[in-house]
Parts: structure tokens; C-alpha cells; sequence
């Protein structure tokens, strides 16, 4: 099965469907690969390169596209300047791999229907986690996140990074970012790197980790709803939870020097978040970089790959920047293409009748990308039917009875096995205070001696399990070098009560303790050696 890369169509495109490295892998899978001349050149992958790697280098397009059993490109195909549609150049029946946006392309998919093109779209790779190697989207816009940053820093007359030098102080740039997926958050990485002061707003209430972990302050508006969609996007919120945001919004952008927008709903235009009266609110020498300018723009006053400048807030609409770092965007983007032909299964699953692929309708992933299968349309894939979620426990049942029953926010009462632990635990400290009382003046120093002991000893473990019970399950780990201090404490402690008779009652405990604790202590070392191999490359 040949592959064709050909130089992309799009004016502004930098970007190529393959790398040296990804070639060498492609030939591997079984696959010819041809690769027009120049293809690579924006992406300063030479001609060269691509024919050490093992490719053809193909001059005349025509004979390259005719030739073509497969045709990997990153933008959709398109026109070409001096010649046909690219579609029209391909033999019927041929298949096509790369962005395709199948919601917006309905003129694209009727030509391809009529040459029988099997289709797979780059941009409906399905967000799980067993394709997370595929998911070119996440690749590009981490990209377009880190770029975004850089080109507001263009744009902003100051520093990033606050300074204070002999001149006076400068105060940190304010960037909010608008929608913490991939680009938002290597946006956030990006402005933090510079010494930002970064903040982010997202609908998906399960982001807010993920933004907290880059430093970010999290924004969130007081009405409770979750904004999580399919696949990982976000969804269309209600008109009150809009409401609320706008207001939210409107105080940011009195105080913000950067806007970073990045919301995307599939299949629709991008929704208007920054609106004209919040740009007018914001400081001369602002700047907004709009992510879905593509899509008509998440700012009111957004154009298409023009700079605005609206009351001395410039708004930039780039729709290309993945394309502005080409080498390492095409290399990602190869690689995420080995992979989706990897799980296909190569060369090997040639049809020799029709010389394309035998594609496992069965297989989630492979499903999901297509678009087209032989000239039929088949996409959108049929929603996967979620598992029915277990019946809850007998225990949780009540536990939510209870709740339900005492109002929301109310805690449920406490349990009696709580009340009963409480009991226990204070009968237990009565019966030892009650015992050293009894033997405090015994005439017996043994006997004192080991009434003294056994208390302290009982109310040692009585604190330890306290302490070490009542904490998060989750923090046990950070804890395993506290508990081995308070074994270091147990092994002196018995250690120094080692003398006189080995016999006698307390000296039997002091060299249980010592065992104990010392055996502790060597399983502890033992467990944090483990887990930190875990974290070693």
C-alpha cells in the first residue's frame, strides 16, 4: 500500500503529514511512502532527509495523488493552486487521513462520496485513554496553548514577570485563561513560566485540580452546575449560569492584563464569552488572544487572523499556530498518525480487491475517526451505551436516607459504631488510670515500676492509633517517615529500659518494643524504596 504526503494546500500552512522518523516507522508497518518535493522544507524537513529515511520523492503532484492508496495530509483537502481539488486527483476508492471537521465540511464529504473515499477524520479520534496516543486535537493544542502566551508577550508592553529594579517597581502581568483543556493549560504553564500572576475560569468543576496544579487560582461562579460534555469538551450552559459568568467576567476584566480564550463546543460555532463592554473595560495595552477565532471567535470583536484594536485593547484572532512552531507540530502530528496505523494494523489489512483498508468496525477508536467507508458516510458514531452503575450498598443507602432526610448540606447523624469506639476508647483509658492509681503505692517497686510502664506503654499505642487512624487514607504514604521517628523513639526508649533483671515484666516489654519497632522501621525503609523506584525513568 502506497502512502502520499503532499505539500499542503493552505496558504498559510507550514505544517507536513510526516517526519523522517515517522517515515522509517511507516515503512516498518509495510507501507511504500512517497513524499511530494518541498513538502517538509517550512517544517525544515529537506527533500534529503525524507529520502534517507527510505521515501520517494515524487516532483509532479499529479502523479503523486494518482498513485496514492492512502493520502495522509493535516488540513482537509482543498483546492491547489495551477491544479485540480486534491480530491479529484486521488484514484476512487482511495483513502484519506487528516482533519477533517466533518460538521463544517458537507461540500468536502459530497465529493468524497462520489469517489468512493474512505475517510478518517484526525479531529473525531475518541477522548479515552486508550487513544490518548492518537489524539492529534490534544497534541495541536498544546501547541496553540504555549504559543498563545508567546504571542500575547509580543503584543503586551511590559514584563510577564513582576520586577523591582532602581527605577521603581513593576507589577506582574494578570492573565486569565477561558477554558482549561489541553491549550488552556499550556497556556497557564506558559504564562506561569514567564512569572504571571494566572488564573483560570472553566465550566467542568473537575478541571480545578488540574489548574491548581500549574499554580493557577481557579474562578468559579456561585451557581452550582457541571459544564462537562462528551469526549471531554464542554457543554452549553444554562442561561443563569451564564448570566452569573458574565458578571464574573466583567470583574476580571477590570483588573487583567491578558485574555486567553480557548472554549470550543463541538460541531458549533464558538460560543461569545468576552464581549465588547468587557473589552472596553479593560486597561489600554491589553491584549486578548482568541483560540476559536476559527470557529467565529469567543470575543464579540474577533476577526479571523487580524489584530484589532478596540480602545487600545489589541485582540488577536490567530488561526494557525501549531503551524508557527512546524517542526515539532508535524513531528507530534506523524507520530500520532504511526500510532492510528499501528492500531489499525498496517499494511497487513490491505484489501487486495479495493487496495484499501479492512477497518475493524468493533474497535471504539477506528469507529470513532470514521468518517467515510467506501463512499459511505457513517459518521457520527453510534453513542456507546454506558454501563448501568451499580446498586449502592445496603450502608449507603441509609447513609443517603439520612441525608435526604435531614436537608441538603445537613450532616447525617453520627453512627453508633462511632459512639461505641468512643466508649471503648474511654473505658480503656479509665481502667489504666484506675490501675496505676492502684499500684502507685505499692510497697513492690516491680510492681510500681510495671503498673508505670504498662501505662504509658498502653497510652503510647492508645495516641499512635489516634493519630494515625484519623488521617486521609490517602496521606499514609507522606506519613511513613513520621511513623518511623516515633519507632526510632520506641527503639531508645527500650533500649534505656534494658537493664537489671531481663526477666522481669518490664524489661520482657521494653525488648518487645524494641522488636517491634525495629522491624517497623526496616519495612518502612523498605516500602519508601519501593514507591520511589516507581517515579524513576
Amino acid at each position: 500500500m502506497l502512502i502520499a504526503i503532499p505539500l499542503e494546500s493552505h496558504p498559510a500552512e507550514r505544517r507536513v503529514a510526516a517526519s523522517p522518523d515517522s517515515v522509517k516507522k511507516l515503512i516498518k508497518l509495510g507501507f511504500s511512502v512517497s513524499i511530494e518535493s518541498g513538502a517538509g522544507v517550512q517544517a525544515c524537513y529537506t527533500d534529503a532527509a525524507f529520502a534517507a529515511a527510505g521515501a520517494t520523492i515524487v516532483a509532479d503532484p499529479r502523479q503523486l495523488y494518482a498513485a496514492a492508496d492512502l493520502l495522509l495530509k493535516v488540513r482537509p483537502p482543498h483546492d491547489r493552486p495551477q491544479l485540480e481539488h486534491e480530491v479529484d486527483m486521488l484514484r476512487a476508492g482511495a483513502t484519506v487521513i487528516s482533519f477533517l471537521w466533518p460538521a463544517r465540511s458537507h461540500e468536502l464529504i459530497d465529493r468524497m462520496k462520489a469517489k468512493q473515499i474512505t475517510a478518517l477524520a484526525m479531529d473525531q479520534v475518541p477522548r479515552i485513554s486508550r487513544a490518548q496516543k492518537l489524539d492529534a486535537l490534544s497534541s495541536m493544542a498544546n501547541i496553540a496553548g504555549y504559543r498563545a502566551v508567546i504571542l500575547a508577550a509580543e503584543h503586551f508592553g511590559s514584563f510577564f514577570c513582576g520586577q523591582m529594579t532602581a527605577a521603581g517597581k513593576v507589577a506582574p502581568a494578570k492573565v486569565l485563561v477561558i477554558g482549561a483543556g489541553v491549550a488552556g493549560l499550556a497556556a497557564l504553564g506558559a504564562a506561569k513560566g514567564l512569572g504571571a500572576v494566572a488564573r483560570a475560569f472553566d465550566t467542568r468543576p473537575a478541571v480545578r485540580d488540574q489548574v491548581k496544579s500549574m499554580g493557577a487560582e481557579f474562578l468559579e461562579v456561585t451557581i452550582e452546575e457541571d459544564g462537562e460534555g462528551g469526549g471531554g469538551y464542554a457543554k452549553e450552559m444554562s442561561p443563569a449560569f451564564i448570566a452569573a459568568e458574565m458578571e464574573l467576567f466583567r470583574k476580571q476584566a477590570k483588573e487583567v492584563d491578558i485574555v486567553i480564550t480557548t472554549a470550543l463546543i463541538p460541531g458549533k460555532p464558538a460560543p461569545k464569552l468576552w464581549l465588547k463592554d468587557m473589552v472596553e473595560l479593560m486597561k489600554p495595552g491589553s491584549v486578548i488572544v482568541d483560540l476559536a477565532a476559527e470557529t467565529g471567535g469567543n470575543c464579540d470583536l474577533t476577526l479571523a487572523d487580524q489584530v484589532v484594536i478596540h480602545q487600545g485593547v489589541a485582540i488577536l484572532g490567530p488561526t494557525d499556530l501549531p503551524s508557527q512552531l512546524a517542526t515539532t507540530a508535524s513531528q507530534l502530528y506523524a507520530q500520532n498518525l504511526v500510532h492510528l496505523l499501528t492500531d489499525i494494523g498496517g499494511a497487513k489489512v490491505q484489501d487486495p480487491e479495493q487496495k484499501d483498508f479492512v477497518l475493524n468496525m468493533e474497535d471504539e477508536v477506528v469507529r470513532g475517526c470514521t468518517v467515510l467507508h467506501r463512499g459511505q458516510l457513517i459518521w457520527p458514531a453510534p453513542i456507546k451505551p454506558q454501563p448501568a452503575a451499580p446498586k449502592p450498598p445496603a450502608a449507603a443507602q441509609s447513609t443517603a436516607a439520612s441525608v435526604s432526610s435531614h436537608g441538603r448540606g445537613a450532616p447525617p447523624p453520627k453512627a453508633s459504631g462511632s459512639a461505641s469506639k468512643a466508649l471503648a476508647t474511654w473505658l480503656s483509658v479509665a481502667v489504666l488510670v484506675a490501675a496505676y492509681l492502684l499500684f502507685k503505692d505499692s510497697t513492690d517497686s516491680g510492681a510500681q515500676l510495671f503498673a508505670q510502664q504498662m501505662t504509658v506503654f498502653a497510652l503510647s499505642c492508645f495516641v499512635g492509633f489516634q493519630v494515625i487512624w484519623s488521617v486521609a487514607p490517602a496521606l499514609h504514604t507522606p506519613l511513613m517517615s513520621v511513623t518511623n521517628a516515633i519507632s526510632g523513639i520506641i527503639v531508645v526508649g527500650g533500649i534505656l529500659h534494658l537493664k537489671g533483671d531481663l526477666t522481669s515484666p518490664a524489661a520482657l516489654l521494653a525488648l518487645a518494643a524494641v522488636l517491634f519497632a525495629t522491624i517497623n522501621i526496616g519495612g518502612g525503609f523498605l516500602v519508601t524504596r519501593r514507591m520511589l523506584r516507581m517515579f524513576r525513568k
